[in-house]
């Protein structure tokens, strides 16, 4: 580690004056960064904790159709607060890490790194998620864009996420053992008759959406078509955890039981 200052501001706006420093990096539940940081693959100047931000915390149901999330709002916050309207992205939240990560690690964190193994990201993109931040509104179609990288830009702070609230949801998370991140996660929304899917750990290019399987499924939600889905699309994840062919499968068999559980 080396020497760095830390910023506490109590609002965004104060938030987004001390980002304007020369090498300053925002600082969530801290997760990625630290260990970035013990490993000297990222040397910021000045962190900004957002964790004293009112304004960025909190779970709410907006006009009984979107869960609005504080970008600094925790992973525990999620899981105990969303349990009754989005009981999908609830669980997601819940079985995120173990219980120190939850507590710690936030939403605007998590859709922020972008790691390609992370839940949100593939929840935000199934429902259509809209990030806010302290300049703009983003669609989630618009602002995943590969491993690790987002639409963000330097400076901006993820400070509100909305959720649609779908008609049916569910989430399968085939996790790895140790770490518990998703080999392969399919969060699954139906909307009246359309299916929307994001798929995480998968890929080598991150989180995506699974258009083929959408257009079979929102033909006919059925476990029926769902095992019948064609190969997936694209070069898959291949690694010590797990082949390419393997996470491929697993997609087919995580979207089958999917839609049975949102049946």
């Amino acid at each position: 580690m080396y020497d760095f200052e830390v910023a506490r501001p109590s609002t965004i706006a104060e938030a987004a004056s001390a980002l304007s420093a020369e090498g300053a990096q925002v600082l969530g539940g801290g997760h990625t960064l630290i260990p970035t940081l013990k490993n000297r693959l990222a040397r910021p100047s000045v962190l900004v904790s957002v964790s004293r931000i009112d304004e960025m915390r909190g779970v709410r149901v907006e006009n009984e159709k979107c869960l609005c999330v504080g970008g600094a709002a925790t992973h525990a916050e999620v899981a105990s607060s969303a349990e009754e309207s989005f009981p999908a992205l609830a669980w997601l939240a819940g079985n995120i890490g173990d219980p120190a990560v939850r507590n710690r690690g936030t939403v605007g964190g998590s859709l922020a790194n972008n790691d390609p193994s992370a839940c949100y990201p593939a929840a935000a993109l199934a429902v259509g998620a809209t990030i806010e931040t302290n300049n703009r509104e983003i669609a989630a179609d618009d602002f995943f864009r590969g491993m690790f990288e987002t639409e963000l830009k330097e400076g901006e702070i993820i400070t509100k996420v909305r959720f649609p609230i779908p008609d049916a949801g569910n989430y399968q998370k085939f996790e790895q053992p140790a770490s518990r991140f998703a080999l392969v996660g399919v969060f699954l929304a139906q909307f009246g008759s359309e299916v929307r899917i994001g798929v995480t750990g998968a890929s080598e290019s991150g989180v995506f959406r699974w258009a083929d399987a959408e257009a079979a499924l929102s033909a006919d939600f059925s476990t029926e078509a769902a095992n019948g889905l064609p190969a997936a699309p694209g070069a898959m994840i291949n690694d010590l955890h797990g082949s390419g062919e393997y996470r491929a499968h697993l997609m087919k068999v995580l979207t089958a039981r999917a839609v049975a559980a949102a049946s």
